[in-house]
């Protein structure tokens, strides 16, 4: 090391201060990189949010930026195509009234990011409001269409309700005219949250906040084979065994179980 310092004429102290500077700069780029694939994966699945809500859910996965650096990020260049909407828009029937009196008569539906590693995979979820009972989930590492679909056709073997609703958000997936094809075939009532109001979809949205918190923060899942195995635990633990107070304390399915016996 001395003597190519010595050929190339630089001190020992000019060589590891322009090697800290490099390193600096590296990580730099790499954090800018990261931001931007973190960003687009969320605004992927929710292409209404805005920087508030965009900075928002950066911060609920452990990323403290500021909105500043989100308004600059490239989601902003690529808002036009994201923001196409589909051809179908339901009125938003269940209007936040999310209490049911039957089972399989007021579902929601929505799909989240799922980080793995410095990747990520989508999990679609459908919600009985009945009970908060996560009556069907398919995970998969592209966010379309047919992650949608293959949530829909699980409802074919339960006992749905006449003039069964199942709202979602206006995610593109959920406004296209296959989608609502699948509903009437299903004889489902499809409705539909005010764009950009995360409110009208409160439930899930909470669901999945748990999901995270009490699950996959916890994981950290490298894999997509990990992060299946982590989901497909926490159902299980949070259909049968997790408590709610709305519910007197009761897991979702033994509410269920007790009002039929």
């Amino acid at each position: 090391m001395a003597w190519l310092l010595k050929i190339g004429e630089v001190s020992k102290a000019g060589y590891y201060k322009w090697r800290k500077n490099r390193s600096t700069v590296s990580a730099r780029v790499e954090e800018k990189v990261l931001l931007k694939e973190h960003i687009l994966a969320i605004y992927k699945v929710h292409p209404y949010f805005g920087y508030k809500r965009m900075t928002q859910a950066l911060s609920r996965e452990g990323i403290e930026v500021n909105h500043k650096r989100v308004l600059k990020s490239v989601i902003r260049k690529k808002r036009p195509f994201y923001g196409r909407r589909g051809s179908v828009v339901f009125a938003n029937v269940l209007n936040r009234e999310f209490y049911a009196e039957n089972p399989f008569e007021k579902l929601v539906t929505d799909i989240t990011y799922v980080r793995i590693g410095e990747t990520f995979a989508y999990l679609s979820v459908i919600m009985d409001l009945y009970n908060n009972e996560i009556v069907a989930w398919e995970f998969s590492e592209r966010n379309d269409l047919e992650l949608v679909i293959r949530t829909l056709e699980q409802l074919k073997e339960k006992v749905i309700e006449k003039k069964a609703l199942l709202h979602s958000d206006q995610g593109f997936q959920y406004t296209t005219k296959s989608y609502e094809q699948r509903l009437e075939e299903l004889k489902i009532q499809g409705s539909h949250s005010r764009r950009g109001n995360g409110h009208d979809n409160a439930c899930i949205e909470s669901f999945f906040s748990h999901l995270k918190t009490e699950k996959l923060y916890l994981v950290h899942p490298k894999t997509a084979e990990h992060a299946y195995q982590a989901i497909n635990e926490y159902m299980d633990f949070y259909n049968h065994e997790r408590f709610q107070e709305k519910f007197n304390g009761l897991s979702p399915i033994e509410y269920r179980e007790k009002a039929v016996a």
